[in-house]
């Protein structure tokens, strides 16, 4: 019961950011920044390497967009939770198991459909990419769906431990502080190996490294930590983190909706319309 009515609304919460006109500028703003990046790195080379800068971006970007769903999980409970519509769920039965269903397939569903509007059309934009084999879409798939597994149970724990829309930006400057270090837009070997070693402790990393396995020539693994793709050590940390999160997840969930109830949403719109006036 709680299933099907969370993946029901789910996919209604998703159709509904497809049909409103600022959650599709918002759907369609950072994909196309980042074509637009794409686009002036794509004749950029790296060192000696052979490789087009632009070639290695685009699959760290579309796994540093994965792992930014768990920003965007964070975000819609923290607002959910401050308007009352988490309470609202508690109320009803099976209501908490269906609204968090409901909150992983649309924030799920949105990511896929994000990376869809940058991917394609970034394949034109670049070039040198390896995506005719059946391995390649292959390795993307299941590098996709467990590095969503490890991220966004950590992005309900994240959105069920702030109250305040206005602290999402002490979960977003750290967020962007891993992305900077995670070989997104520069390879990771090329920083001091401190920084490799803090990189790889986060999911970041391995989700872009995942993604260049899946879309890049065997020869690009050259530049990477120990010349090589790192398959079984990409599983394990993000199957580690996958872990801790859905272990972690539901005690803090449940934690976070004992606390709610009418008088604390009604404070928090109190102070947040103090906050206006």
């Amino acid at each position: 019961m709680a299933v099907r009515a969370g993946w029901s609304r789910g996919l209604i919460e998703l159709r509904q950011s497809f049909t409103n006109g600022g959650d599709v500028l918002s759907h369609l703003l950072w994909p196309v920044l980042m074509l637009t990046v794409l686009f002036f790195l794509r004749d950029t080379a790296f060192g000696t390497s052979g490789l087009l800068l632009g070639t290695l971006a685009l699959p760290s970007i579309l796994g540093m967009n994965a792992a930014m769903g768990m920003v965007s999980m964070s975000q819609a409970l923290t607002a959910e939770r401050e308007d009352g519509t988490l309470l609202r769920a508690k109320a009803t039965p099976n209501g908490m198991p269906g609204y968090l269903i409901g909150k992983v397939v649309s924030v799920a569903g949105g990511l896929l459909a994000d990376l869809a509007i940058l991917l394609i059309p970034g394949i034109f934009v670049v070039g040198g990419l390896a995506i005719g084999g059946p391995g390649s879409w292959a390795t993307l798939t299941w590098v996709l769906l467990l590095g969503m597994v490890a991220t966004l149970p950590i992005g309900a724990v994240l959105g069920s431990v702030f109250t305040s829309a206005r602290s999402q930006g002490l979960i977003q400057l750290p967020v962007l502080g891993m992305i900077a270090i995670s070989g997104i837009f520069y390879p990771i070997t090329a920083m001091p190996d401190w920084l490799q070693w803090v990189a790889q402790a986060f999911p970041i990393y391995w989700l872009g490294l995942g993604m260049r396995s899946a879309l890049l020539p065997d020869g690009a693994a050259a530049i990477e930590i120990a010349a090589s793709w790192r398959h079984w050590e990409t599983a394990g940390v993000l199957g580690a983190w996958a872990v801790l999160g859905l272990l972690v997840a539901p005690v803090v969930l449940r934690r976070m909706a004992r606390r709610e109830s009418g008088s604390s949403v009604a404070a928090r719109r109190e102070r947040a319309l103090r906050r206006v006036g």
